[in-house]
């Protein structure tokens, strides 16, 4: 890479950043990170967790939001993004190798001083178009999730908590730690398979250390909730499907051994639409797709956007509203291109932008926060919220949304329904147990 494309891609960058705040955020951060000492209304707090897609995916062109239509590549050479559906049959590299490769880092810590031009040189399963990662989701297949944002909260400015892909994001999505572990395990992905599989490990220079065995035993929110009498369920798509590898407690011995894996950990992901119309809301709830209901590449389906909607249709239906706050997120970013370089904060993190939408009748409207959130940021919440303390370096350094996104002195405004819109375009492919998608590059 010249010199001249790296100012170029550094002033890009420092333009995008001083037009929507960068600075400002950033600043903001020590006031955000303070720990919550009024918990306002908010009683139940939802979860859900989708799956790949960077910010500037799914949100390119959004009003107010940093995103940008173009990138360069290494050798200086400007991209511009094209429109890649949502039912694409090939998957992107997202392990920390694809993280390191788009990153193109200067630093002597791998993946550090990003000079984001490296896109091209993630892996790519068969059949993909040149420049694959420099793409956008059609804005009509994501229409859903635009309309959520316009009505509530979205974030441009949240990352991974971790560099890679699902495993550890969803490891962070219920503990804000992962053991040090990195990439995808090497068979199944925890005690389900007896613990005998194994995953890497990094060391705080991000050389690898040591594999370690999958079956963890990390205290978790779950742990600190039922200490603490508060109730919590995790949704998953059942062990028949490939979407139960996101079922993030089964990496969990004394969970998954116990007997919060009868209780609490529910199959399949749609009976959360039948315990909230029978008026059966925990006050911690994690929901992740089936395989043909997330938004993973290599899935060839679209109907992500229309699960989503049925969840939160579902609770801004239900009785529960007025006390809710629902937190959407795709758990890594897929290996999509996004303008906005990491900043590097630990051995582990951050990771790329991700998107997040916060809705409840205490959010505020259309507005769009330049904050700097993280996956654990969603942690830290309900730790306020219900007076749980934090569990790792993550959620003890991520802000608070509650500050920023919500508004407890306004009256809870009513629910508008989201609507689900009638299927078009591709089927989803059925997977069987625990097979793995199309490419090798995880989940």
């Amino acid at each position: 890479m010249s010199f001249s494309t790296t100012v170029r891609a550094a002033a890009a960058t420092a333009s995008l950043c001083a037009a929507f705040c960068c600075a400002s955020a950033q600043a903001s951060s020590a006031v955000h990170n303070a720990k919550r000492t009024s918990t306002g209304p908010i009683q139940h707090v939802v979860f859900i967790v989708q799956e790949n897609r960077s910010f500037n995916n799914l949100f390119m062109g959004y009003p107010g939001a940093l995103t940008q239509s173009y990138g360069y590549d290494q050798s200086g050479t400007k991209i511009t993004l094209h429109s890649q559906s949502l039912s694409q049959s090939w998957d992107i590299d997202h392990s920390v190798y694809g993280y390191y490769a788009a990153c193109d880092g200067t630093g002597s810590i791998p993946g550090t001083n990003c000079r984001n031009d490296g896109w091209n040189n993630e892996s790519a399963g068969g059949g993909h178009p040149a420049n694959f990662a420099y793409a956008y989701a059609p804005h009509k297949q994501v229409e859903q999730y635009w309309l959520m944002a316009r009505q509530y909260v979205l974030a441009d400015n949240m990352f991974q908590s971790n560099l890679d892909g699902s495993y550890i994001s969803h490891q962070y999505a219920i503990a804000a730690y992962a053991n040090t572990a990195v990439n995808f395990p090497s068979g199944s992905w925890g005690c389900e398979g007896g613990g005998g599989d194994d995953v890497n490990t990094l060391n705080p220079d991000r050389s690898f250390g040591p594999n370690i065995n999958v079956c963890f035993n990390n205290e978790t929110l779950g742990d600190e909730a039922d200490a603490a009498g508060v109730s919590w369920r995790f949704y998953s798509a059942p062990e028949s499907d490939t979407g139960f590898l996101w079922s993030a407690y089964q990496s969990n011995s004394h969970i998954y051994y116990g007997p919060d894996w009868g209780a609490d950990v529910k199959t399949p992901s749609k009976q959360f639409l039948t315990d909230i119309a029978a008026g059966n809301l925990a006050n911690i709830t994690w929901i992740t797709p089936t395989w043909a209901n997330s938004d993973h590449a290599g899935s060839d389906s679209s109907t992500g956007p229309n699960w989503v909607t049925s969840v939160v249709d579902a609770v801004g239906e239900s009785q529960f509203w007025n006390s809710t706050a629902i937190f959407i997120i795709w758990d890594d970013w897929g290996g999509w291109y996004d303008p906005v370089a990491p900043i590097y904060t630990d051995y582990d993190g951050l990771g790329f932008r991700i998107p997040l939408i916060m809705i409840s009748p205490y959010a505020k409207q259309g507005y769009v926060t330049h904050v700097q959130y993280e996956t654990a940021s969603v942690l830290r919440f309900i730790e306020d919220t219900f007076g749980l303390p934090q569990l790792a370096a993550a959620d003890a350094r991520a802000n608070d949304p509650a500050y920023d996104a919500f508004n407890y002195s306004q009256s809870p405004r009513a629910f508008v329904p989201i609507q689900i819109k009638p299927e078009r375009g591709n089927q989803p492919r059925s997977f069987g147990r625990l097979a793995r998608p199309p490419a090798e590059f995880g989940d």
